[in-house]
This record gives structure tokens, C-alpha cells and sequence, in this order.
């Protein structure tokens, strides 16, 4: 019986796979670790970009240093790596920035855990000792970060500061006051309410990046139908999801049988008049725009140039609902109730010319805030890039409005949270201090990166910086332009308090949960059957 015992049984189904304790933990680290590697050169103001091929038939090409994009782009096997990529996710859509940051600490806690437990200390002693060095982390984080939200002048100079560090390590580094004045005018266009969907960016092939402008009111990449007014002061908008020609015989597979061609011409008319039935219910609006989701087609534009209403068809959904939030209309599919819709209002609708192509362009409109940024560039790719890199700074700035909190850039904050958790470990008694002493070297190990990446003597900066925080210079970063240590307050370089502290909690608990992880199993493949039954 006792040799029975010992012979190993399998309770998986056939094909399943498990890997258990030091392999299991490997797996998980080396894929974390991983991740981190591939991200980690894009990393502050020097970091380098990486090109996407898509693998589609076009074989799209994306250039890119934001972590989220790459991250999002490349398909993960290793659940560890997933981990990491769902955590960059969250960064992106919480506050917008730090993406990169946040893949980089984590996989460099996780690092050092490798080492730890390679030491033979249990994955909860250190979760335990991370768990303390979080606190005081978060804690010095909080002490050191400055609010001048009552001063509304230095306030402005914090937005235009952040806006100016956000873009350093993106495209748009080489035009940052352009941009970082752009995105800070239509965030403080918003009055506070964070609502950056009345921000539209509209992207052009042309010109340079510094030909991109601010433009207040709303812009739609569409044109006016033949015929009609091209210019409309104190407009009604009926804004509209409906298909014009629904009332057309349209059944699949159904089949007219004539036995001549007038009753042919009966039946278009038949069709012509539900259609001008269609426009006569629109026109009871009282209107003199009609913006409509899908096509409005020849004869309903012609009724519609005959009553004098500018009619605008195919506008994509986006536009669509956004034009609907900043008119403060309603999107209709029904017009027998014209008392129940809410019309959209603006002062003036007239066609305007940017680059090569004619715009619609919307102002005066009910909601004062909207406004249009309008990106110029030479390739398809940079313009891409700078949206990307446009809307980080818009979020950063939205999230700094509600929380107006700014701590300093440029490795500061991770030198000063470095700095706290080395002190306690060094008061700790216990295994729990050396996984302080790990939590701290982690921290450190952001600033080393960015001085790598930008081809300074890292060693000889953080152990510079490291130096100036014990002496109590606790604004002291590195400026990376000159390739030394500086004081962050001189030097105007500011990051939102936000979004450091959802760096330092993010991390920490993804490296916790894969610390944990002592076993992974993998589900049976699910088995092709032979289809006999094809369609």
C-alpha cells in the first residue's frame, strides 16, 4: 500500500498541463520580467519608440513609445505577462499616464522577489514586508506632494508643467510648450468638469505638428449636400439615426413581377412619395439643419435644398454623439412626436478649408466647453503617435483639475518613497526588513533606467541623488537635459500626485498577487470536431 501511495496520480483531464511550486514560479516571473524588459527602453524623457506591425492584410504600422499601446498590441501567452498588461490597461484608463512606469516597477519588485526567494524567504514574509513599505511609501508621497489649487496663477503655471513633462517622453517633446498650452487651454475649457469628451481631435496629413491649433466649437470631417446653403447663423439641429429609404422593398430573396415598365415607374413613385412623406414629417421640425447618422440619398437632399435645410449625411457615430452632447440635442429615429425632440442649437454652421479637405464647422454652441484640436503632421504614423501622446496630457490635466495635487518629476518622488521604506527597514527587525530593502531598491531602479535610457553613467547619478535626498534636499531629481541632478522646483518639472500614487499601488499588488501564485494549471485544448455538416 505505501508504494501505492507514492506513485503520482493524475486528476487532470487528458491534455491539461500543471506546473507546481519552483516551476510555477519561475514561469510566472520570467514572464513578468519579460514584459518589463520590452517596455522598459521607452521609459522618460530619452526613451526610445518601437514599431508595430499589424498582421493583418494591410499590415498596419504603428510607431509608439506608450506602454498601453505596445502592451495592448502584443498577444501574451504567459498568465504572468497577462497580469501585467491588464494592469497597464487600468493605468491607461484610470488616469491616463505612468503606463510605462507601472509595467517597469512592477517587473523590478519582481525581480528582486526572485532573488529573495531564491534565499529561501517565504513569498508571504515579503508580501508582508512590501505590504509595510507601501504604506510608508504612500504615506511620504502624500507629505511631499503641493496643492495650489487656491492660487489660481501658480495653479496654471502646475497644469503647464505637468502638460510639459507628460509630452517630454512622447513625439511631441521637440514642441511641448506648443502642446502643453494646447491641451492646458481646452482642459481649463471644461471648467472643471472633466469631461474630455468635449475635446474632439481631428487628425490631417500635412503641414507640421507645429501647425496644429485649438479651435473653440466643434468640427465635422463631412460636407454640405448639393445645392444647399453653405452657411447657417442660429441653427436648429434635428440630429438623426434613420434610414432614409426604409420603406423600399428590401426582403431578402423577394422578387416584383411587372408585365410592363410603367408599372415600374408606378412603383418608384410609390416609393418617392413614402420618402417625401419621410421629409415633410423631418421638415414639421421646424428646422434648418438635418445631420443624419446614414445616407440621405438624391431625392430626399433635393426636398431638402428645395425648403432651403442644410442636410448632412453618413456622419460617423462618434461624431454623431458628440455633436449631440455639444449642441445639446438628441439623437432621433422617430419624427411622428416633433413636440418630444430636443433640438440642438448653434449660433453659426459654416464650411471651413484645413489642409487639402472642407469641414463643417459648428460655433456658438450650447455647450460653451466643446472645443476641436486640430493635429497636422507629415505621416499617417505621427499623427497617430501625437493623439496618443495628446490625449495622456489631456487625462493627466483632467485628473489634476479634480485633484489638484502636484508632486515632482524626474525620479524625485521614487528617491524620497526610496528613501522612507531604506529608514524603516533599517528600524525592522526580521526577514521583513530585507523585503523592505528589495521594495526600496525597486524604486530606485525607475530613476536608473531613465539615466540608462538617456546614455548617462546611471550608477554615478542615483548614487548623486541618493546622496542629495540624505541631506535632505528632498526636490532633487535628475535633469535629464544636462545629464545631472537638479532641483525639480527650478527646473518646472511636475507630475500629478495622482498619478504616482496609482503607479505605487498598482505595482505593488500585481507583483503581490504573482508572488503568490505556486501553481498553474492549464486547461484540456478543446478538440476540433470535423464539421459534416457545411454550409
Amino acid at each position: 500500500m505505501a508504494s501505492l501511495s507514492m506513485a503520482p496520480v493524475n486528476i487532470f483531464k487528458h491534455g491539461a498541463d500543471e506546473e507546481k511550486a519552483e516551476t510555477a514560479r519561475l514561469s510566472s516571473f520570467v514572464g513578468a520580467i519579460a514584459i518589463g524588459d520590452l517596455v522598459k527602453s521607452t521609459l522618460g524623457p530619452k526613451g526610445m519608440d518601437k514599431i508595430l506591425l499589424g498582421g493583418g492584410k494591410g499590415g498596419t504600422v504603428t510607431v509608439t513609445n506608450d506602454g498601453a499601446t505596445i502592451l495592448k498590441a502584443i498577444g501574451v501567452d504567459n498568465p504572468a505577462a497577462k497580469v501585467l498588461v491588464d494592469m497597464s490597461k487600468v493605468q491607461d484608463d484610470e488616469v491616463g499616464d505612468g503606463t510605462t512606469s507601472v509595467t517597469v516597477l512592477a517587473a523590478e519588485l519582481l525581480r528582486e522577489a526572485e532573488l529573495l526567494i531564491a534565499q529561501k524567504i517565504h513569498p508571504q514574509t515579503i508580501i508582508a514586508g512590501w505590504r509595510k513599505a507601501t504604506q510608508v511609501a504612500r504615506e511620504a508621497l502624500r507629505e511631499a506632494a503641493v496643492d495650489h489649487s487656491n492660487d489660481q496663477a501658480r495653479f496654471q503655471e502646475d497644469l503647464l508643467n505637468i502638460s510639459r513633462t507628460t509630452l517630454s517622453s512622447k513625439l511631441l517633446t521637440h514642441h511641448k510648450d506648443h502642446f502643453a498650452r494646447l491641451a492646458v487651454d481646452a482642459v481649463m475649457r471644461l471648467k472643471g468638469s472633466g469631461n474630455l469628451e468635449a475635446i474632439h481631435v481631428i487628425k490631417k496629413l500635412g503641414g507640421s505638428l507645429t501647425d496644429s491649433y485649438l479651435d473653440e466649437g466643434f468640427l465635422l470631417d463631412k460636407k454640405i449636400g448639393v445645392n444647399q446653403p453653405k452657411r447657417l447663423e442660429n441653427a436648429n439641429i434635428l440630429i438623426a439615426n434613420t434610414g432614409m429609404d426604409t420603406d423600399k422593398i428590401k426582403i431578402f430573396g423577394s422578387r416584383v413581377r411587372v408585365d410592363s415598365t410603367a408599372k415600374v415607374a408606378e412603383i418608384e413613385l410609390a416609393e418617392k412619395e413614402k420618402m417625401k412623406e419621410k421629409v415633410d414629417r423631418i421638415l414639421k421640425h421646424g428646422i434648418n439643419c438635418f445631420i443624419n447618422r446614414q445616407l440621405i440619398y438624391n431625392y430626399p437632399e433635393q426636398l431638402f435644398a428645395q425648403a432651403g435645410v442644410m442636410a448632412i449625411e453618413h456622419a460617423d457615430f462618434a461624431g454623431v454623439e458628440r455633436l449631440a452632447l455639444v449642441t445639446g440635442g438628441e439623437i432621433t429615429s422617430t419624427f411622428d412626436h416633433p413636440e418630444l425632440v430636443k433640438l440642438g442649437h448653434c449660433k453659426l454652421i459654416e464650411e471651413v478649408m484645413i489642409g487639402e479637405d472642407m469641414l463643417i464647422h459648428f460655433s456658438g454652441v450650447a455647450m460653451g466647453e466643446a472645443c476641436t484640436i486640430v493635429l497636422r503632421g507629415a505621416t499617417q504614423q505621427i499623427l497617430d503617435e501625437a493623439e496618443r501622446s495628446l490625449h495622456d496630457a489631456l487625462c493627466v490635466l483632467a485628473q489634476t483639475v479634480k485633484e489638484p495635487r502636484t508632486v515632482y518629476g524626474g525620479g524625485c518622488s521614487e528617491m524620497l518613497m526610496a528613501k522612507v521604506v531604506t529608514d524603516l527597514a533599517s528600524r525592522t527587525p526580521g526577514k521583513e526588513a530585507v523585503a523592505m530593502e528589495s521594495f526600496a531598491k525597486a524604486l530606485r531602479m525607475l530613476p536608473t533606467i531613465i539615466a540608462d535610457n538617456a546614455g548617462y553613467d546611471s550608477a554615478d547619478l542615483v548614487s548623486q541623488l541618493r546622496a542629495a535626498h540624505q541631506e535632505n534636499k528632498t526636490m532633487f531629481g535628475l535633469n535629464m537635459a544636462e545629464g545631472t541632478i537638479g532641483d525639480m522646483a527650478e527646473l518646472g518639472i511636475t507630475e500629478s500626485f495622482q498619478v504616482k500614487r496609482q503607479v505605487l499601488l498598482s505595482a505593488s499588488e500585481a507583483a503581490e498577487m504573482i508572488i503568490r501564485v505556486d501553481n498553474i494549471i492549464k486547461a484540456a485544448p478543446r478538440k476540433r470536431v470535423p464539421d459534416h455538416h457545411p454550409c
